[in-house]
């Protein structure tokens, strides 16, 4: 087994991940993993033969994770490679699956399970059943758009039927699909509900972790989408104590998952598993549509391993600019005003940094509940004194509906310090103590 200092991952899965994927690497503690992801959620989604909802790349090992322990994950950059996406609300063709459309596809018509497929044209009905010829795409869309892209002006806009249509005929060629990839581009749908819609284009990741411990669809690792798995119809159901132990919640679809952002993940099999996908070109606080635009992309990482941690699921460490307002990491001269305003009244203030919990369920007030657990049990603190400090120094914002969210709040360092991860904070955030 020969550790790599640098290793280039331009191979998806078929949408299953767990801890029977087959890993690349490993990488070492402290390399790099470039990362050419195809597009998430739509693509997948209407590909029949794809078994998750995204088709994320293979994880790759990192040298001594074990479980237990968390992997520093450092997003260097992200590269948009599409020149043009579509997204939408979505809905589900009837008879086109079994208890969920994202995972078990099968032919509406005759019935045949993930079949083979071929393209027939553009639109909704292009994505045809080899079998019998019946239309086979488990999804339509309610209300979509396409988007082109200007990657050196760094907009997009959603453009008319007649280009949207131009644009699906050469579908493949405008997604700039990876060459390993075996999704059908969303782009042969030629949507143009809404036009001239502009958005800067500002990209993340919305897959982005390690491989849980028990093998699910890829979109189904997080505790909203997870819970379908719970006694599920299909050959990817799990049980109840599955869903609340092993998965790692890789899925956040949080949009400051991005170039400067810091992942720290749970490593629940050996070697961590590190994978990405369902790259974003754009997304505001909540990926409330249920999808935004996906996009072909390029993302450099630096992990490393922080040992025994016993995360139940990811830490984020945002940019400092996508911190709330009450979250943002305390300066110099603040801090002593801090000290004064203490000192007056006999109290030595805590030095405290930023830190995002991420929180998941099946609906959004359950995944901030557990975030709020989930933050009590890390730092060794009742969940009332969480709630309090995430109230008056910090936020709890939406990653995607029904149920991501990320829990800020001021951490005292003695806390981050028992973890481990204290230095890891301070510099990411230049903290002034």
């Amino acid at each position: 087994m020969v550790v790599e200092d640098e290793i280039f991952n331009d191979v998806q899965t078929n949408g299953i991940i767990g801890p029977h994927s087959k890993m690349l690497g490993p990488v070492a503690d402290g390399g790099k993993i470039v990362f050419v992801t195809a597009p998430g959620c739509w693509g997948p989604m209407i590909t029949p033969t794809i078994r998750g909802g995204h088709e994320v790349n293979v994880p790759v090992a990192v040298e001594g994770a074990e479980v237990g322990d968390g992997i520093v994950i450092k997003v260097k950059s992200i590269k948009v490679l599409s020149k043009a996406a579509s997204s939408g609300v979505d809905t589900v063709r009837e008879g086109a699956f079994v208890g969920d459309p994202y995972v078990a596809k099968k032919c509406p018509s005759c019935n045949e399970p993930w079949p083979e497929f071929e393209v027939v044209g553009i639109g909704e009905d292009a994505v045809r059943c080899k079998h019998c010829g019946s239309p086979a795409s488990p999804f339509k869309m309610v209300n979509g758009y396409t988007m082109v892209f200007d990657h050196n002006l760094g907009v997009g806009v959603t453009v008319n039927k007649e280009t949207a249509k131009m644009i699906a005929k050469d579908a493949w060629e405008w997604h700039s699909l990876p060459k390993n990839s075996k999704q059908v581009p969303i782009l042969i749908f030629a949507k143009a509900d809404i036009v001239g819609v502009p958005s800067r284009i500002r990209p993340f990741l919305g897959q982005l972790g390690t491989v849980p411990a028990v093998d699910i669809p890829d979109s189904h690792n997080a505790g909203d989408f997870g819970s379908f798995l719970i006694n599920a119809p299909h050959p990817y159901g799990i049980t109840k104590e599955d869903y609340e132990t092993k998965l790692t919640d890789g899925h956040l679809d949080v949009d400051s998952v991005r170039e400067g952002a810091v992942l720290i993940a749970p490593v629940k099999v050996k070697g961590g598993g590190i994978y990405a996908g369902d790259a974003h070109g754009m997304q505001g606080d909540g990926e409330v549509a249920g999808h935004t635009i996906d996009v072909t992309a390029e993302s450099v990482l630096e992990v490393s391993v922080v040992k025994n941690i016993n995360l139940d699921g990811p830490i984020l460490l945002p940019p400092e600019e996508d911190l709330p307002p009450l979250a943002k990491p305390w300066r110099k001269d603040e801090w002593e005003k801090v000290q004064t305003l203490g000192r007056r009244f006999g109290i030595e203030p805590e030095p405290v940094a930023p830190v995002q919990i991420i929180g998941s369920g099946p609906t959004i007030n359950e995944a901030a509940m557990r975030g709020f657990e989930r933050a009590a049990k890390l730092f060794g603190m009742s969940l009332e004194e969480v709630r309090n400090r995430v109230t008056i120094s910090g936020a709890v914002e939406i990653g995607r509906l029904p149920g991501i969210v990320q829990v800020s709040m001021q951490v005292p360092l003695s806390a981050l310090e028992k973890m481990g991860i204290d230095e890891i904070v301070v510099k990411h955030y230049d903290l002034p103590y």
